[in-house]
């Protein structure tokens, strides 16, 4: 079930900077209910794409320990990366959102969701 979470978290992370992608070159249009708070500001869009490579290397760093094949060693290896990235990105909005007084239930429901799944995979984790 964990390994489960974690795979379809780590797509939809893909999948939400490939329509962050899409938005910035106007190939998709997306709800404003949908996005988080101040989107328009430049500083904010700046602190968004600021996540992009973090979020991108627990993706793929994470589908690559589960999915490709790589040796027991190094496979336990890339886990720990993945799910400490995981827990880093959600747990740095959720400081930037208590630092700024904003909620948004959503949006601190899914980084909430990253620090918790971030965690559990690093107290689950064993070498192989």
């Amino acid at each position: 079930m964990l390994k489960t979470a974690t795979a379809l978290t780590e797509i939809a992370m893909l999948i939400y900077w490939a329509l962050a992608i899409g938005l910035t070159l106007e190939l998709v249009s997306i709800d404003p209910a949908l996005m988080y708070s101040d989107y328009e500001n430049p500083l904010v869009i700046a602190w968004n794409w600021s996540f992009f490579p973090i979020d991108i290397a627990f993706a793929l760093i994470g589908l690559s320990a589960r999915f490709a094949r790589v040796s027991g060693a190094l496979k336990f290896k890339l886990e720990i990366i993945a799910a400490v990235l995981m827990l880093c990105a959600g747990l740095m909005a959720i400081s930037f959102w208590i630092v700024t007084a904003d909620f948004e239930p959503m949006w601190w429901g899914m980084n909430i969701w990253l620090v918790l799944l971030g965690t559990l995979n690093l107290v689950r984790a064993k070498p192989n």
